[in-house]
C-alpha cells in the first residue's frame, strides 16, 4: 500500500504549527529532555503526527525509558513511519520520520524492551494525542 504524501510550503507549515513544533518537525530540532508534554503521560489513546494526523504510536506500546522523552517499542503500523540514517553532530543514528509528511519525530535505538528491543524516542512536540473512547 502506498503512502500519499502531505506537502506544504514552509510558510504553510509555520501557519499551522507552533514555533517549537515547526523547529522539531520541519527543522529536525530536539526538545529538551523532561520538558515535553508527553514524557510522563499515562492516558490511554493514540499518538498522531502533529503535522498531518497520521496514527503513529498507541499508548499500549509506550514505556518508561528514563530518558525524558516519550518512548515506544513499536509503531501502530510500520508504513506510517520511515527510517533514515542521521549522521549529524558526529553521531550515527536512525531518524524516525512520519511517512506521510516527512516530519522529524525523533530517533530509534536498539535498547528497548522485549520483544522488539527497540526504543522509538519521540519528541512530544511532534505528537498530538487522541484519547481512547
Amino acid at each position: 500500500m502506498s503512502t500519499e504524501k502531505v506537502v506544504k510550503t514552509d510558510a504553510e507549515w509555520k501557519q499551522i504549527l507552533t514555533p517549537e513544533q515547526y523547529q522539531v518537525t520541519r527543522r529536525g530540532a530536539t526538545e529538551c529532555a523532561f520538558t515535553g508534554q508527553f514524557w510522563d503521560f499515562h492516558e490511554k489513546g493514540m499518538f498522531r503526527c502533529v503535522c498531518c494526523g497520521a496514527e503513529l504510536f498507541h499508548s499500549q506500546k509506550k514505556f518508561e525509558s528514563g530518558t525524558g522523552w516519550p518512548s515506544f517499542c513499536d509503531p501502530v503500523v510500520n508504513r506510517n513511519i520511515q527510517l533514515k540514517t542521521d549522521s549529524s553532530y558526529g553521531m550515527r543514528r536512525t531518524e524516525v520520520q512520519c511517512a506521510h509528511c516527512d516530519a522529524h519525530l525523533g530517533h530509534v535505538f536498539e535498547d528497548g524492551p522485549p520483544p522488539t528491543h527497540l526504543r522509538y524516542c519521540i519528541n512530544s512536540a511532534a505528537l498530538n494525542f487522541v484519547k481512547d473512547e
